[in-house]
């Protein structure tokens, strides 16, 4: 056990420091009042830790840390409680380090940053308000906080993160990656496992990614790399933008742009905005798709060994189009300049096969080949 001696400073501040070592353990446990907690692994055999901390009062009450270490069973313990008078004006640094190969560890701060590096197990991470700060974490990783943002640099396992209201941004994971912020931007450079990312207003982006996707924004823009699998996008109003994807694609938006290229087949809906998709052979099962836009255009490029069956239609066809370079689609019309026009268009391409359904109530319809 240690206990931090308190030092008398200028009137109105006071400080204090606690620091010691404990022998290794295959959890760490640290569980602290408030403070920022730093948290390294390396090669050393043992545990320490160091505590300062600096309160400032303008009437002369002060509180302080009871810092206590022990080891229960195979876990260390760290916990530091606030004793006397209000922590409003404390700031408190809490940094350990800890053998690189310990099972857990787990941090819990009532508001503070966390920054956690260079562990082979996983990491649990609890923030009532702070920036997370992850990097080198050899397993799974389950962090929370209140508000901020949360850096994660290479994580070995499935990775989960919720943030009240901040960006979150990830370079690497080898599991399934989880995150949700309620007001800020999501970024994934590489994920293997798949992902699910919720944003509560911000944009959301991902370079590349094996596995399913699925990703969905109150307001904001979606852009995607390469999926390695099929994916689910939604946003309430922004745009979406996708480079490629194994699988089958549903893309949502209220009022955006939906561009979509390289894809197997996919249902693409927007409320007021162009819609542009790119049809082609991945390998994986092929299945009906549909394109449907309130007040757009749309643009359909097919690759030459894509089979489908073609319907399409623009409801208010009066100064719009169907268009085509596939003399197997057939245009027709309906109505006269003095009446509402509608204009259709259907045929097979290579014998036919899943249905392709485009429909926008007002705008032109263009099918194109697709240089592959």
């Amino acid at each position: 056990m240690a206990v931090a001696a308190p030092l008398a400073l200028a009137q109105g501040s006071w400080s204090q420091a606690s620091s010691g070592t404990l022998s290794a353990a295959r959890n760490i446990r640290v569980k602290v009042d408030m403070g920022s907690v730093v948290l390294r692994g390396s090669q050393r055999q043992d545990i320490s830790y160091a505590v300062h901390g600096q309160s400032y009062s303008a009437d002369g009450r002060h509180g302080g840390f009871k810092v206590n270490s022990y080891v229960h069973g195979d876990t260390a313990w760290i916990t530091a409680e606030w004793e006397g008078g209000r922590h409003r004006g404390f700031s408190g640094e809490f940094d350990i380090q800890v053998p690189r190969d310990v099972a857990l560890v787990k941090v819990e701060t009532g508001g503070g940053a966390v920054e956690v590096t260079g562990v082979a197990g996983a990491a649990e991470i609890e923030s009532g308000g702070g920036k997370i700060r992850l990097d080198d974490i050899g397993g799974s990783v389950d962090a929370q906080t209140g508000g901020d943002s949360m850096e994660i640099g290479t994580v070995g396992g499935d990775l989960k993160l919720e943030t009240g209201g901040g960006n979150i941004s990830i370079r690497s994971a080898k599991g399934k990656i989880y995150a949700e912020t309620g007001g800020g931007n999501i970024y994934v450079t590489s994920g293997e496992g798949g992902a699910e990312l919720q944003a509560g207003g911000g944009n959301v982006e991902i370079n590349r990614c094996v596995g399913r996707v699925k990703a969905s924004t109150g307001g904001g823009n979606i852009t995607l790399g390469d999926i390695g699998g099929p994916a689910d996008i939604e946003t309430g109003g922004g745009s979406i933008r996708l480079s490629s994807a194994k699988g089958r694609v549903g893309a949502n938006s209220g009022a955006g742009t939906i561009e979509l290229y390289g894809v197997p087949s996919a249902r693409v809906e927007t409320g007021a905005g162009g819609i542009t998709v790119k049809l082609v052979n991945t390998g994986a099962e092929r299945s009906d798709s549909m394109l449907e836009t309130s007040a757009g255009d749309i643009t359909v490029y097919i690759a030459p060994d894509v089979a489908l069956s073609v319907r399409a239609s623009v409801e208010l066809g009066n100064g719009h189009r169907i268009t085509s370079e596939f003399p197997d689609i057939h245009i027709a019309s309906e109505g006269d300049k003095w009446a509402p026009k509608t204009l259709t268009a259907e045929g097979k391409l290579n014998g036919g096969g899943p249905l392709l359904k485009v429909r926008t109530t007002t705008g032109d319809i263009c099918f194109r080949r697709a240089n592959r």
